[in-house]
């Protein structure tokens, strides 16, 4: 591996560890009386101000729109698909069924990312389908992809964390389904706007397409949830460390690595979220889970020897 592409591989592993940090961080905040709605607006107001306070101190001005109306609806889609939709899904499976088991069904991400590129590479003509990595379906691929599930499976169903929740599962699939369907062009978008302003505007876009969501939001706004030490620091967490830090560090690893090697790293989420559970919650680790965290690393290793920009 490249020693350039390496500090790309290796901030991506840093997003991912802050994104399995925040399913425990969510889970506290629900617990305090947060809705997920509520969650998601104040994280993203956050973050959206802190990168235009970013934008206008590293250039002194920012563009507001971009180059066309075609581009500016991408930017939506990403708004709904990163943002407000992904969230939502996400934070209200968190109010129904354990952190882990999240973590977990949302890092399917990477195999439907991977069927997504599969189709989109064979039926687009756009410059998305363009940008796309090339998939090379052979032994690297289907092992490393069979080894990371089996790693996950070890460390969520080891038999001392696991309830099920239907509602909550499958909530937490169509957050997987909605951050698939964004890693396709995030990348593209990244590369041709830059990775500040393609945020931005899923920042932007994303609190604009929650609003009809935040009409049984008051418990999130009251003083009495938010001034509590538990509920404010979190929310300074995800709002610029989680959303505003990674969010943009992310569309630069989606740029350069590509949206199915940069995704891949999504199945290490469960250990993050394991280890923060330990740590706040705590939770111990069996030796089957121990096993099944290094079973996704390899997986992960394995599975990315298949892509090639």
């Amino acid at each position: 591996m490249a020693l350039p592409r390496l500090k790309y591989h290796l901030l991506a592993l840093a997003v991912v560890a802050v994104w399995g940090v925040t399913f425990v961080c969510t889970k506290v905040l629900i617990n305090a009386g947060m809705e997920p709605a509520g969650i998601f607006t104040i994280r993203f107001i956050l973050a959206y101000l802190g990168i235009w306070v970013f934008s206008l101190v590293r250039s002194g001005r920012t563009k507001i729109w971009s180059a066309n109306w075609k581009d500016e609806l991408v930017f939506l889609m990403l708004g709904v698909t990163g943002g407000s939709f992904y969230f939502l899904t996400e934070n209200t499976a968190l109010a129904y069924t354990q952190a882990a088991n999240v973590a977990f069904l949302v890092s399917a991400t990477p195999l439907l990312t991977i069927l997504f590129t599969l189709v989109y590479k064979r039926f687009g003509k756009s410059r998305f389908a363009r940008g796309l990595e090339e998939v090379r379906v052979g032994l690297p691929l289907i092992g490393g992809t069979i080894l990371a599930l089996t790693g996950m499976a070890m460390v969520i169903f080891d038999g001392t964390r696991l309830q099920l929740s239907v509602k909550g599962d499958l909530l937490a699939v169509g957050a997987a389904l909605c951050w698939a369907f964004y890693s396709q062009f995030m990348g593209q978008m990244a590369r041709d706007y830059g990775a500040v302003f393609a945020t931005r505007k899923v920042f932007f876009y994303g609190l604009v397409t929650i609003l009809p969501f935040l009409g049984n939001c008051t418990g999130s706004f009251s003083t009495a949830v938010l001034g509590q030490p538990e509920v404010y620091l979190n929310l300074l967490f995800l709002g610029l460390i989680a959303s505003l830090a990674c969010f943009i560090g992310w569309n630069l690893a989606m740029d350069k690595l590509g949206n199915v090697s940069a995704t891949n790293y999504v199945y290490l989420n469960p250990v993050f979220t394991l280890i923060t559970a330990m740590i706040f919650l705590g939770e111990r680790m069996t030796p089957l889970a121990a096993i099944g965290c290094a079973a996704i690393l390899a997986g992960v290793v394995w599975s990315g020897k298949s892509q090639s920009r």
